[in-house]
């Protein structure tokens, strides 16, 4: 027991980089959580609470969180392929594209960028030397296929690539008149027009400035393209997370948790619904498990067989003690390394940005984000190379554009802890 409380195994397996070792150590732990916790709610129903026993609960819990994220680092780290050359048959401009680029990123030299750029006539008046030179391709879809594998709410939601700033999209709030009719009945009642908003997501734009050594791009070993993804995509996924979560739509993406939310009771387009957990910030004491089945269930059928729960770990390690009425673990592990864990059956999405349970606060969303929440990319990554601002280090100022914002507001809940 004193070995599943100690932080050393996960510790190790993250530095011995074996995904096996670490998921064998977070099943270890999580048989020990379930023992102790069965302990503990015994305990409760005897009226015999034991502090001693709640401490070990608190502490196997958080030391199975921890497991649980250095066994994801270490997936993420085995999800991450080098580019390793071409993985396509390339054609002679991607060919040309790519040396030109790899020659401006290792000695500054911008001609055949912008002599490629030019003739393709991309060059926009912030192109060229104010806003840097457009990646090659290959480069552009493997820094969009490590966004996907690390960015939680990008990992679910819609997708859409545009080649303006604005993605404006019309959405059916009520569909036309529908019925039965007769082979030979007259058609007397016309069909009723269907009621149309117009969504307009606009892309801003999200930035990183990796630092590089000149000896490292002198190093011609080094693949560039595979440098500037692996340096970008972390930094990327962090700043997506936080706006696809909280995002205010004002210089960034607009967030599910920034839009109006109103009672499930009383829905209405343009705002999320939300069921209440019955108590301030914490889940009732008696039949616990309540307001997750209402949240689950307050989504239409056609959503709900695509949900997903979207939550953040410390959320998650209060879900793992609860039981339902049969006295089985709502929560279960991933049945793999890699794999989602599940909640009542349904996959869990972690994103650290949703808030800690706390009174009136919505820490927890359920929906098909799929059809509920829109990411929209821009096609186009820039890098601007800097020598001057920061020597004897050449920075790089890597940018992409970026939207997102809620597309069907019926098919995301939120559950709010409060109890009223």
């Amino acid at each position: 027991m004193e070995q599943l409380l100690n932080p050393s195994p996960e510790i190790k397996s993250a530095v011995g980089g074996d995904v096996g070792a670490a998921f064998d150590d977070f099943m270890r732990s999580f048989e020990a959580f379930k023992s102790e916790n069965d302990t503990r709610l015994e305990q409760i129903e005897r009226r015999s609470s034991d502090v001693l026993s709640d401490h070990k609960v608190e502490r196997i819990n958080a030391a199975l969180s921890e497991q649980k994220r250095v066994l994801d680092e270490l997936v993420l780290r085995g999800r991450r392929p080098a580019l390793g050359g071409v993985k396509h048959f390339a054609t002679g401009a991607e060919l040309e594209h790519r040396s030109a680029f790899d020659t401006y990123v290792r000695n500054g030299e911008s001609s055949g960028l912008k002599r490629l750029e030019g003739k393709a006539l991309s060059v926009s008046t912030g192109g060229g030397a104010d806003g840097g030179y457009l990646v090659p391709e290959e480069t552009e879809r493997e820094i969009g296929r490590r966004l996907a594998n690390i960015s939680p709410i990008r990992a679910i939601a819609g997708y859409r690539q545009v080649s303006s700033n604005v993605y404006r999209k019309p959405f059916l709030i009520t569909g036309a008149a529908t019925g039965w009719v007769g082979e030979t009945t007259a058609r007397n009642t016309p069909t009723t027009s269907p009621t149309l908003a117009e969504l307009a997501f606009p892309t801003v734009e999200l930035y990183a400035m990796p630092a590089a050594t000149q000896t490292l791009l002198d190093d011609s070993a080094v693949n560039i393209d595979e440098w500037i993804a692996a340096e970008v995509d972390t930094v990327f996924a962090e700043q997506e997370g936080a706006a696809f979560v909280n995002g205010t739509g004002t210089n960034q993406p607009r967030g599910f948790l920034d839009y109006d939310k109103i009672a499930e009771s009383s829905w209405e387009w343009n705002k999320l619904g939300f069921v209440i957990a019955g108590t301030d910030g914490e889940f009732p004491e008696v039949n616990a498990s309540d307001p997750l089945v209402d949240l689950v269930y307050a989504l239409k059928a056609g959503y709900r067989q695509n949900g997903t729960f979207v939550m953040n770990r410390r959320t998650q390690g209060e879900i793992r003690k609860l039981k339902d009425e049969n006295g089985h673990y709502l929560w279960t592990p991933p049945a793999q390394a890699g794999a989602p864990a599940n909640l009542m059956g349904f996959p869990i999405a972690e994103a650290e940005d949703m808030p800690n349970m706390a009174a009136d606060s919505y820490s927890i969303a359920f929906g098909d984000f799929r059809r509920g929440y829109l990411v929209i990319d821009r096609q186009g990554v820039r890098v601007l190379r800097d020598p001057y601002s920061s020597k004897p280090y050449v920075l790089f100022y890597v940018t992409k554009r970026v939207g997102g914002g809620v597309q069907d507001f019926d098919a995301i809940k939120l559950l709010k802890f409060s109890a009223v």
